[in-house]
């Protein structure tokens, strides 16, 4: 299946999409819709509501695809965890050794942005570069599950872009404050369940900017498989549905360039991953504005 969250007349639905053809949408018309449930509502919900899900939603009429507007499946994460280093080619563009323990930071959940949003170029920094990553959505609450067991808690997969803004990236060793501006972590287009993905290991990113490619792998080339990630996360605490892990990035940064190529107003960053979609996001120059809310 591929769990979506949309909107259509102005209302937030959650729904199934098929991609037959030019795509539709299939939108739960009683149910699920009216009682206001999330995507993470559904995955903590366990089997029981991703069958309700998809009953409801084949019982339902089928939207075009494009009369309505892809929102990020997961929009407030619990979690969003993310690795770094974890292609070796991209390790030597950083100009960095490989390291034998994993190296993990934290992307605020305010940062998610949906698969077709704006990125904002923040007026504090004039280096934000591009990461093309498989994100993986766990859909079971886990503790120390074995990397044998780690498929068991995997709900599915999408694409994503951990957006980083570089010089605030490198201020701290935590990585956070460069890693979670606002818009700085599109997400989608949709969430493809686990079944539908026979290797997340075999799956190929490929990073447009303005068409023009900057990246391209396999995720085999991981140091770190998903698995290990899982087993190495729940060491420590517990993960819990809807909870969002970003499984690194390969080379083909623009911060590795020569000269560095960071992102400016009016880019376009495409993310492709095979089986799992597509998230394109314009970059626009941030209106900044003071919130007290």
């Amino acid at each position: 299946m591929r769990l979506a969250a949309f909107t259509h007349n102005d209302t937030t639905h959650i729904g199934l999409v098929e991609t037959t053809g030019s795509g539709t949408v299939l939108r739960p018309a009683r149910g699920l819709s009216s009682e206001g449930l999330t995507l993470r509502d559904v995955l903590a919900g366990g089997e029981a509501l991703l069958t309700r899900l998809r009953d409801e939603a084949q019982a339902s009429d089928a939207l075009p695809l494009e009369a309505v507007t892809l929102t990020a499946p997961i929009p407030r994460p619990g979690k969003v965890l993310a690795i770094g280093l974890n292609y070796k080619a991209h390790v030597e563009e950083t100009g960095r050794e490989v390291q034998p323990h994993q190296i993990w930071f934290n992307k605020q959940h305010t940062c998610i942005t949906g698969p077709f949003g704006v990125i904002d170029k923040p007026v504090a920094s004039d280096m934000v570069d591009y990461e093309g990553e498989l994100v993986v959505v766990i859909g079971k609450r886990c503790r120390h599950v074995p990397a044998d067991r780690a498929h068991e808690v995997i709900a599915g997969y999408m694409a994503g872009n951990d957006v980083s803004v570089r010089d605030w990236q490198k201020r701290t060793p935590t990585m956070q404050m460069g890693k979670s501006f606002d818009t700085h972590g599109p997400t989608g287009p949709w969430i493809v369940t686990a079944d539908e993905v026979a290797d997340p290991q075999a799956l190929t990113i490929t990073t447009k900017v303005n068409g023009i490619q900057r990246q391209h792998a396999s995720t085999a080339a991981m140091i770190h498989p998903i698995r290990q990630q899982i087993e190495h996360l729940t060491t420590a605490f517990t993960l819990e549905p809807g909870d969002l892990i970003f499984t690194g990035t390969p080379e083909g940064v623009g911060m590795a360039m020569d000269p560095p190529l960071f992102l400016k107003d009016g880019d376009k960053v495409r993310i492709e991953i095979s089986e799992i979609g597509v998230i394109e996001n314009d970059v626009r120059n941030e209106v900044a504005q003071t919130l007290i809310a």
